[in-house]
């Protein structure tokens, strides 16, 4: 049996206290029925916690499924090795529409409806955003409740109904590469390059907890980041530090970044 409370500890005051309480209960969960137990929808950063808490028990894995190839929010599936049968992963896709001609809606405020009709964060996945439409992805015991309670997003009335998970294409994410050189892997410098920003404009969102760190919020703009981490700011997208080049004559640090778009 694992040590819960060393693991709790690992992750006490940050960000992933709360997470890793409810993933240790999934896991114990199994450990005694020796069968699966399916979570809420996690960030990527969640994800990260459940390999972890998964990898201190013998003889549970743990599975991701988001509703879609590419999905960024995903449900982990603890799976215990006498389980025989297949496990369900409970998500749906909800379609809601609305006149285009008049409206244009953005990610922001799909979520904000849907989080003043009191749903949870941690019930929605991924929202995918077209023209005049949004496919929202959640577990299905709350896809009932937004199809009786979500009437209007913004100041636009709109129309729902149940869809198909299959008809979600796989994500294809477009990125710009950006070769810079910065005066050091602080992340305020970094992502200035990156977003195309001041370093007082990145300190500025940084001090408002606008921007993360492999999904975490970032507390000070000196912090050092490395080759491999993801820095986000929301509503502006992912910026991932791809390639540490070494150094210039002058002492600067040459990167290469991935924008995605």
């Amino acid at each position: 049996m694992a040590d819960r409370e060393k693991i709790i500890r690992f992750y006490k005051g940050t960000e992933g206290e709360e997470i890793v309480i409810k993933l240790i209960d999934a896991v114990e969960a199994v450990n005694k029925t020796r069968k699966f137990r399916a979570t809420d929808f996690l960030d990527p950063y969640g994800c990260e916690i459940a390999e972890t808490v998964v990898a201190h028990y013998d003889g549970i894995s743990v599975d991701f499924f988001g509703g879609y190839i590419g999905a960024e929010r995903q449900c982990a599936n603890f799976v215990h090795e006498d389980f025989m049968g297949k496990p369900s992963y409970n998500i749906s896709v909800v379609k809601a529409t609305w006149n285009d001609k008049f409206y244009r809606l953005s990610h922001r405020d799909v979520l904000g409806a849907l989080m003043g009709l009191g749903i949870k964060r941690e019930q929605i996945g991924d929202l995918l955003i077209t023209l005049g439409m949004v496919k929202i992805i959640c577990t299905t015991k709350m896809a009932d409740f937004i199809l009786q309670n979500l009437t209007q997003i913004g100041s636009a009335k709109v129309s729902c109904e149940l869809d198909n998970l299959e008809t979600i294409a796989p994500r294809e994410e477009r990125c710009k590469e950006i070769t810079s050189t910065v005066a050091s892997l602080r992340i305020d410098s970094i992502a200035a390059s990156g977003f195309g920003a001041s370093r007082s404009k990145m300190s500025s969102m940084i001090d408002a907890e606008k921007l993360k760190l492999n999904w975490q919020t970032v507390k000070s703009a000196s912090q050092m980041v490395k080759q491999g981490d993801i820095i986000s700011i929301r509503g502006r997208g992912r910026l991932e530090v791809a390639e540490v080049r070494g150094t210039t004559k002058k002492g600067r640090t040459v990167v290469l970044l991935k924008r995605y778009l």
